[in-house]
């Protein structure tokens, strides 16, 4: 099927893209890689009158480390995100998380910025993120705002995101010491949407102790949810495996997954805790190795 007609608008600026979006407000919609918007103009679910495409704006496409904070350009592809040597060093959970979406020619198009803007209950990025406690700024003709990511996804599809608003970066708090990470998924093979996915991140102090403990999970509701049960489990704690095991079965608390033809709400249900353990191993390890 082919979408409603349009008219294309193509910013060479920031300021220009942001001028477009002060004009027409409402009527128009932000094309990046495209992953999203086309399939949902070609199903009619999207009938913008104006599409401001975003490729020219290179100004946005960035990773780099100020302070305390890892900053990455809305443009910056999931192959970028991946294969990208501050992230790996400083924080490989995000880089981790970009090697798992799609496939090699969705990485090379798609961007953060258009994965966060779209919200997919399924997508990958929203666990990392909220398990890092990142934080999206949003910028307008009037100003510029920062929202964090638990805050800005609202529910499936759903941000909170003014019409005259487009998605800059992504700030990430630096994370120091003995820190280890990991991203599972269980995946649905056609399209490599998570079923369920998990990050999780763990901090242990200089006598092994773990100081932070940070679980983010997608798939599991209508956006990306913390497991604070599990986190509290085990913070303060010489985390062993068993921990690990006893922490794991809270990953499931007060969840409430949707059934669908991918996986019934039980078995979302169970594979939370599952990949929550797995991940949480994984991530002790590589904190080990630090300490």
């Amino acid at each position: 099927m082919y979408p409603p007609s349009f008219k294309l608008l193509v910013p060479q600026s920031l300021d220009e893209a942001l001028k477009m979006l002060a004009e027409h407000g409402g009527e128009a919609k932000l094309l990046a890689g495209g992953h999203s918007l086309i399939p949902l103009m070609k199903l009619r679910l999207a009938r913008p009158a104006y599409v401001i495409y975003l490729g020219k704006l290179k100004e946005l496409s960035y990773i780099r480390e100020e302070g305390d904070t890892i900053r990455v350009g809305a443009l910056t592809t999931h192959s970028e995100i991946e294969s990208s040597e501050l992230l790996r060093e400083r924080c490989p959970l995000l880089a981790e998380t970009a090697s798992k979406i799609g496939d090699r020619q969705v990485r090379n198009m798609g961007t953060i910025g258009g994965s966060i803007a779209h919200a997919d209950p399924a997508a990958d990025y929203p666990a990392a993120l909220v398990a890092l406690e990142a934080e999206v700024v949003l910028k307008s003709v009037n100003g510029e705002r920062a929202v964090k990511v638990s805050d800005f996804i609202k529910g499936p599809y759903i941000t909170d995101i003014d019409p005259q608003e487009l998605i800059t970066e992504i700030r990430i708090p630096v994370v120091n010491g003995a820190v280890g990470s990991s991203y599972e998924k269980l995946v649905f093979r056609a399209s490599d949407f998570a079923i369920v996915g998990v990050a999780a991140l763990i901090v242990l102090g200089k006598d092994g102790t773990a100081e932070r403990v940070r679980v983010g999970m997608t798939g599991v509701a209508e956006g990306p949810v913390r497991a604070q049960g599990v986190e509290e489990e085990l913070e303060g704690k010489k985390i062993t495996e068993e921990d690990i095991d006893k922490a794991s079965k809270k990953a499931s608390e007060g969840l409430n997954p949707p059934s669908d033809i991918r996986a019934s709400s039980e078995y979302r249900k169970a594979m939370a805790e599952a990949l929550t353990r797995r991940a949480l191993i994984k991530a002790l390890s590589e904190a080990k190795k630090k300490a």
